[in-house]
């Protein structure tokens, strides 16, 4: 049990996973490279980089659509391949195309190094679940793998729950799985939006993760708390260890 500025008793962490936990962006980055060029793929694009930009401008505009709800976690996927390729495949098509992709993705998957220092600096101070605006097959298979499943209670994703960050039913759907307030939980996520802001309007300590910052985040002083690392989690959450570096979030 630890206290935040004010007093207020924040007895758990729930995570996001892709681009908080686990290094997402370079195992897309690595899988799709080594997907492309075992397709005979690379040709019809002036550079790797081009290939891999456009890789990554479709897949956040079929997230998107996930997340408003027009179409299933695995319609999604299909549709990114649909996309990319320019072409009408088949659901089978489509599908078989993403599980050869998901073949390079997936020996690319790797944990930030800040992450295992965390969760053991944390564990006797905070319970830990995760919520993710994936689906437990993907993430729970993940956890696993990276072996930190044990690590999280509660694992809680978008395609099961049926609300997906940043609306408030799904961080609050993840503080009724541990049984606690709003305020009695905090939020570390990557992204100074869907995470970040989404989760302090429901009500929770919101921690924005900003490894590379990449991102802004207008008026962010007014909703998430900003680290550059999780080595400064300890600090923000008053816990009492001797693990990181000072906090320096704002």
């Amino acid at each position: 049990m630890t206290l935040r500025a004010g007093g207020t008793q924040v007895h758990a962490i729930v995570w996001d996973v892709d681009d908080t936990l686990f290094d997402y962006t370079s195992a897309d980055r690595a899988g799709m490279r080594a997907h492309l060029a075992a397709e005979g793929l690379l040709h019809g694009y002036d550079t790797v980089e081009q290939a891999l930009a456009r890789w990554r401008a479709v897949t956040d505009a079929q997230w998107a659509r996930f997340s408003a709800g027009e179409v299933s976690f695995d319609g999604q996927r299909r549709d990114r391949v649909r996309v990319f390729l320019g072409e009408e495949l088949t659901d089978a098509e489509a599908e078989a195309w993403f599980r050869r992709y998901v073949a390079h993705y997936e020996t690319a998957w790797s944990l930030f190094p800040d992450v295992l220092p965390a969760l053991d600096a944390l564990a006797a101070s905070h319970r830990h679940a995760v919520l993710s605006n994936s689906s437990l097959t993907v993430q729970g298979r993940k956890l696993r793998l990276l072996g930190v499943h044990d690590r999280f209670e509660a694992v809680l994703c978008a395609a099961e729950l049926g609300v997906s960050k940043p609306e408030a039913g799904a961080f609050l759907a993840a503080c009724e799985a541990l049984e606690l307030a709003p305020h009695q939980v905090a939020y570390v996520g990557d992204h100074p939006e869907i995470d970040g802001r989404g989760a302090a309007e429901a009500g929770l300590l919101s921690v924005w993760i900003d490894r590379c910052g990449v991102h802004t985040c207008d008026g962010a002083g007014a909703g998430p708390h900003r680290i550059a690392s999780l080595a400064e989690l300890p600090a923000l959450l008053g816990a009492d260890t001797r693990f990181g570096a000072p906090s320096s979030f704002r």
